[in-house]
């Protein structure tokens, strides 16, 4: 009598997830799109380093993760601050030894108003944080990849960024300028193994989109309406496609500035 041996071993049943194995930091993590990637990376196997202007406000995204059996730490960065950018991505280092992917998530808001209204600070402060602070944060993370043979970076722009907007225009011009850093990067960046892709999200039922609404009511029915899938996006759902974009599945992207405006922008 023979018998077949049915034993499978913990490494044929131990779930593989898109980020299993990888040291992900991700920027602006307190809330919106940046706490629910922070989530979903550590669910597909992602070692996260959360990062945002207060450590205090990372308190709860960090409880969550560690809760669901995740591995989180945070550290302090202001996007407006080159000196603290760096110091973050050192803080990665001395903690993990190297990164292998970042998604650079932080944003500042804009009140809304027309071209014309537009000032010089909020200019400025677009600029600081919206390219300045990208630019500081994908040189200091390309640096740190380079040591351990690449990795893969993904920064948040805008459907607000691929046309007109009146209603955001320092806004709109700082991230149409990220989209072509993103370029920049991936051509420059290609040879040392580093991958650098954005995403362009339209309506997402952030905190955001939320003082907006307050500023100017009736700018999530105009945005829903304008929508294909006849809906905003939910912040998970736009950090889907950053977890891919960071995983080896995308390992032939690059230089793309992906889409995920249920079709806004077709």
């Amino acid at each position: 009598m023979t018998t077949t041996d049915t034993t499978t071993t913990a490494h044929d049943t131990t779930p593989v997830g898109l980020l299993t194995g990888k040291v992900v930091l991700v920027t602006g993590a307190s809330r919106g799109i940046g706490a629910a990637a922070a989530r979903l990376f550590a669910e597909e196997g992602a070692v996260v380093v959360l990062a945002a202007r207060s450590t205090d406000a990372l308190e709860g995204v960090v409880a969550d993760v560690r809760a669901g059996g995740g591995v989180a730490d945070a550290v302090t960065m202001d996007l407006a601050d080159p000196v603290s950018i760096r110091a973050a991505v050192d803080r990665v280092e001395q903690r993990h030894g190297r990164l292998d992917g970042a998604f650079n998530n932080g944003a500042a808001g804009q009140s809304p108003g027309p071209l014309d209204a537009t000032s010089e600070d909020d200019i400025d402060r677009q600029y600081a944080v919206n390219f300045r602070g990208q630019w500081t944060a994908m040189t200091a993370e390309a640096e740190l990849m380079r040591r351990s043979g690449g990795g893969a970076i993904v920064n948040t722009s805008s459907i607000g960024s691929r046309r007109a907007n009146p209603h955001l225009p320092a806004y709109g011009a700082m991230k149409r300028a990220l989209n072509s850093l993103t370029e920049t990067a991936a051509v420059t960046w290609g040879a040392e193994g580093i991958r650098v892709n954005g995403l362009t999200p339209g309506g997402t039922a952030t905190e955001m989109i939320d003082d907006w609404e307050a500023a100017t009511p009736g700018i999530v029915d105009a945005i829903t309406a304008s929508t294909p899938l006849g809906r905003m996006a939910q912040p998970r759902e736009v950090a889907e496609a950053a977890a891919w974009l960071l995983s080896d599945r995308a390992s032939m992207v690059t230089g793309v500035s992906l889409p995920v405006d249920g079709g806004a922008g077709a």
